[in-house]
C-alpha cells in the first residue's frame, strides 16, 4: 500500500472523534472524522423511499456524508421534536428533508414547513428550473432562477376571526427582509453570471406592502448596474411565464408568489418530479423537492420519480464543496434520462423508481474512482 495511503489512514484515525466546523465560503456544516454531517428528515408521502435513493446514491458516489436521523413527519410532531429538528440542523448546519404534511381542513393545525423555515430563518428559497434532455415539453432551452423570500408575507401565521364569519388575515412586509432577499438574488445572479433579474410584485393594488418590496428591490438593483432589472405585475408574469418563458432569467418575489410561480415553471420543465429546492439562512441550509409536494398519492408504488430528491442531494454536495460529487450525481440523473432514455411514467417513460434508480447508480458507479474523489485529489 502507498505510504502516503497509510499516512492518511492514519491521521483520519486520530481525528475520528474530533469535530469540526467548516467556514469556506461562508458554508457552515459539521464534520465528524473528514464526514460531513447531514440532518435528514424523510418527512411524508414519498419522503422515506426518496431519502433511502439519496442514500443509495450518495454512497454509489463515495461522498464523506454521515446522515443523523429525526422522523419527523404530520403524525410524529410534537413541539418537542421540532424543537430537536431545529438544534439539530444548527448543530449541523445542513439538511435534506422530504415534505411535511399540513393538515388544511384543521385550523389550528401549523405548518411544520413553515415553522422550520422561519425558527432557522431560512429566508431565501430557490428553485432552479431547467428543461432536461428527452423530456418532452412546450417550450425548449428554459433555465429560470426563482428566488422566493421564505419568511413573511402570506406565511406570517397572523391569522384570527375579528367577528363570526369574518377571517383577517395578515400579510407581512418588512424593508429589512426585502432588501435581504433583494440583495440575495442580485448576488446569486452576478456569481452564476446571470443576465437579468425580474421583481415580481401586486404594487398596483397592494401599494404599501408590495410597494415596499418593489421599492427595496429598485434601491438594491442600483448597485448591480450591470444586471438589467425590470419588474412585472405577478398575474402577468404567470401569463407571459405560460407564452413566452424565454424571457425570464432570475425572478425574485415575496412569499406566495414565489410557491405559485416556481410551480408553474416546474410544469413547464416536466413537473413536481424533476425540480430540486434549496433554503439558505445565515450558517444553515435546508435542501427539499422543489414544489414542496408529499407525494402521497404514490407512495408505495414504485412509480415516484426520485430526480428532484437526487438534484437537491446534488445541490447539497456542492454547498458542501462536493463538486465532484455532486456533478458525478448530477449527470447520472441527466443520463439516465437523455441517453440511457430511462424514464419514470410522470415524464412520458415506463421505469418504476426502482428501475430508474438502478440505471442511476450504474452510471455513477462508471463516473466514480473505486478510491473516491477525495484520495485523487490528496
Amino acid at each position: 500500500m502507498n505510504k502516503n495511503v497509510i499516512k492518511t489512514s492514519q491521521l483520519l484515525k486520530q481525528i475520528a472523534f474530533v469535530a469540526t466546523r467548516n467556514f469556506s465560503s461562508n458554508v457552515f456544516s459539521t464534520k465528524y472524522g473528514g464526514k460531513h454531517r447531514v440532518l435528514l428528515v424523510p418527512g411524508d408521502g414519498i419522503g422515506p423511499e426518496m431519502m433511502f435513493h439519496v442514500k443509495e446514491a450518495l454512497k454509489a458516489v463515495r461522498a464523506p456524508v454521515e446522515f443523523e436521523e429525526i422522523n419527523l413527519n404530520s403524525k410524529t410532531a410534537s413541539d418537542s421534536l421540532i424543537d430537536q429538528t431545529v438544534l439539530a440542523v444548527k448543530r449541523n448546519g445542513v439538511c435534506i428533508k422530504g415534505n411535511i404534511e399540513t393538515d388544511h381542513n384543521n385550523p389550528s393545525s401549523q405548518s411544520v414547513n413553515v415553522a422550520l423555515r422561519q425558527r432557522l430563518d431560512l429566508y431565501a428559497n430557490v428553485v432552479r428550473c431547467k428543461t432536461l434532455p428527452n423530456v418532452k415539453t412546450r417550450y425548449q432551452d428554459l433555465d429560470i432562477l426563482i428566488i422566493r423570500e421564505n419568511t413573511e408575507g402570506e406565511y406570517s401565521n397572523l391569522e384570527h376571526e375579528s367577528v363570526c364569519g369574518v377571517v383577517e388575515s395578515l400579510k407581512i412586509i418588512t424593508k429589512q427582509r426585502s432588501r435581504r432577499i433583494a440583495e440575495f438574488a442580485f448576488e446569486k445572479a452576478q456569481k452564476d453570471g446571470r443576465k437579468k433579474v425580474t421583481a415580481v410584485h401586486k404594487a398596483n393594488i397592494m401599494k404599501l406592502g408590495d410597494g415596499l418590496f418593489l421599492s427595496s428591490c429598485r434601491e438594491i438593483a442600483e448597485r448591480y448596474p450591470d444586471i438589467e432589472f425590470e419588474s412585472m405585475i405577478v398575474d402577468n408574469t404567470c401569463m407571459q411565464l405560460v407564452s413566452k418563458p424565454q424571457q425570464f432569467d432570475v425572478m425574485v418575489m415575496p412569499n406566495l408568489y414565489g410557491n405559485i410561480v416556481a410551480n408553474v415553471c416546474a410544469g413547464l420543465i416536466g413537473g413536481a418530479g424533476i425540480v430540486a429546492g434549496s433554503n439558505y439562512g445565515n450558517n444553515v441550509a435546508l435542501f427539499e423537492a422543489g414544489t414542496r409536494n408529499s407525494g402521497r398519492g404514490v407512495a408505495g408504488q414504485n412509480s415516484a420519480n426520485p430526480c428532484g430528491m437526487l438534484f437537491a442531494a446534488g445541490n447539497m454536495l456542492k454547498y458542501l464543496g462536493l463538486h465532484e460529487h455532486s456533478f458525478v450525481l448530477r449527470n447520472a440523473v441527466v443520463n439516465t434520462i437523455g441517453e440511457r432514455n430511462i424514464k419514470t411514467v410522470d415524464i412520458g417513460g415506463t421505469a418504476t423508481t426502482s428501475e430508474f434508480m438502478k440505471h442511476v447508480l450504474d452510471e455513477i458507479h462508471h463516473h466514480t474512482p473505486e478510491i473516491g474523489f477525495g484520495a485523487i485529489n490528496q
